[in-house]
């Protein structure tokens, strides 16, 4: 992104229109997945998603154009939003094939795939690539682990019968906001931690962004470990004990005025919001209401909506108030998660 802003020599309001183009073109395509996947399958899809998110991802790295920005922002957000619902999709029929718990480790392999690829990048970019060449390196290992393992993807999801639309049920509807909840507690991390750590405990700017390394590794290490705790302590466990630690980490990282206790705070953030959102894409996978593939996309769309409305109602709350407050109530939202976490598992 800094690299576009430069060659179309774009503002911040403009630089915030493109941000936003992201997470609107994943929503919008949202609704449209179930019916794709029950007229081509599963792994038609999923090639699909991942290889027109290449492309666009190659024209990102060379089009100056605002314009064109946009238009391949909104594409590129329209292919990870359909890889998202389907690779959902994919770890629910697994876990229903095998009868375990498997969506986790799933979720934690995603951790480690958006940590490996910003190393990348950012190694490549520091040792003197210029952006097109990095951005291939990355298309190019992406499109031979597609080649090697593609075909193992599972080729269908519901039968092509499956309504295009259909009425979200109300445990879908709360498993959808509760998914919102967990991604705005995410996205707190990602877009304000470093500005509190800076701003509030008086980090150096060069430093600052250790606050969400810690917090991603983590969460990764959670995510993975996940298969291995969510059979041994129950998902309702997990889902209370999970909220109830990062709401602490939160408090903690918030009302203590230390440097160091505050990292450790987004560190208990990380462990307990690991597995939340991983147990809501389970327990919509049992559900039975709706199809599968639509009740995915309605969660996966909702959720969506944390990520994009959360950094700036967060904003504007620190604005009217200050950082520490809006914090705070990011966090006393999780509350929510643990008054609901007993439905959540009935409803599966």
């Amino acid at each position: 992104m800094p690299y576009a802003r430069e060659r179309a020599g774009i503002g911040d309001g403009q630089l915030g229109l493109l941000l936003l183009c992201l997470g609107s073109g994943s929503m919008l395509m949202m609704p449209f997945v179930a019916r794709l996947v029950s007229k081509v399958g599963c792994r038609a899809a999923m090639v699909a998603a991942v290889c027109g998110a290449m492309a666009c991802l190659l024209a990102l790295a060379v089009v100056s154009q605002f314009s064109a920005l946009v238009i391949f922002l909104l594409g590129f957000g329209a292919c990870v939003g359909t890889a998202d619902v389907t690779m959902n999709l994919q770890g629910s029929m697994v876990e229903r094939g095998l009868g375990r718990t498997m969506m986790s480790g799933f979720h934690g392999l995603f951790s480690v795939g958006t940590i490996v690829s910003a190393l990348l990048i950012s190694v490549l970019l520091g040792v003197g690539f210029s952006p097109l060449p990095a951005v291939a390196v990355l298309v190019a290992l992406v499109l031979l682990l597609l080649l090697a393992l593609g075909r193992q993807m599972l080729a269908y999801g519901e039968g092509a019968g499956a309504p295009m639309f259909t009425r979200p049920s109300r445990f879908v509807l709360l498993v959808g906001v509760l998914c919102l909840i967990a991604f705005l507690v995410e996205g707190s991390m990602l877009d304000w931690s470093a500005v509190f750590l800076t701003t509030v405990r008086g980090v150096d700017i060069s430093q600052a962004g250790i606050g969400y390394a810690l917090f991603s590794v983590t969460m990764a290490i959670g995510r993975l470990s996940g298969d291995w705790v969510v059979p041994r302590l129950g998902e309702r466990v997990v889902l209370l004990g999970g909220s109830a630690l990062a709401l602490f980490g939160m408090l903690v990282a918030v009302l203590v005025d230390s440097q160091w206790v505050t990292l450790a705070g987004f560190v208990l953030v990380g462990a307990g919001a690991a597995n939340l959102v991983p147990v809501f894409c389970s327990a919509v996978g049992k559900q039975r209401v709706m199809p599968v593939a639509q009740a995915l996309s309605t969660v996966n769309a909702i959720g969506y909506l944390g990520i994009l409305m959360g950094p700036a109602i967060i904003g504007f709350v620190a604005h009217l108030s200050t950082l520490s407050i809006a914090l705070l109530l990011t966090g006393a939202l999780l509350l929510f998660i643990m008054a609901s976490a007993a439905t959540v598992v009935r409803g599966s």
